[in-house]
């Protein structure tokens, strides 16, 4: 028993050095702006593997999902605004219909919604980097109880973290 809990709080331990994510950003170049990058050690982090390291926080991966899906939902309101508006433009360049239309309108009311919702998802990604980073600052104090419990079937140890 002193051996099982021995290597349990030796392997705890060994979750206390690890890495950490940092959120760089970066300055914007012309036509191409580079914002909230994830990086470890330097080198910049893919989202797939951002995925696969925030999935020991819930909390973290829950944030990093959340501002994906905004970008996700903003970015295609965002282009289904800017082409309705360009295809009628294109409609009244090319023909004697009148312009601007309803269509024109209304893509320019789909583009000012995808504003609010692509505003926020830099804020969730910083949150979700931070809330990752706390979560490896508090492994190292091990706070666990040790419970035995018993039933019918027989005796047991409750650890819980």
């Amino acid at each position: 028993m002193k051996q099982l809990l021995f290597i349990l709080i030796l392997l705890l331990g060994f979750t206390a050095f690890s890495q950490e994510l940092t959120l760089k950003k970066t300055t914007a170049v012309v036509l191409k702006l580079e914002n909230g990058k994830i990086y470890q050690n330097g080198e910049q982090v893919p989202s797939y593997l951002v995925k696969k390291i925030l999935a020991s926080n819930l909390h973290s991966l829950h944030l990093y999902k959340a501002a994906k899906s905004k970008e996700a939902l903003g970015g295609m309101l965002l282009g289904l605004g800017a082409t309705a508006c360009i295809v009628d433009l294109a409609i009244g360049l090319f023909s004697d219909a009148k312009y601007p239309t309803a269509i024109t309108y209304a893509g320019l009311g789909v583009v000012a919604i995808s504003i609010p919702i692509l505003s926020g998802r830099a804020k969730k990604v910083e949150e979700a980097v931070r809330s990752y980073n706390d979560g490896l600052k508090n492994t190292g104090s091990l706070d666990f109880d040790l419970n035995v419990v018993s039933n019918q079937n027989g005796v047991g140890i409750q650890i819980k973290f």
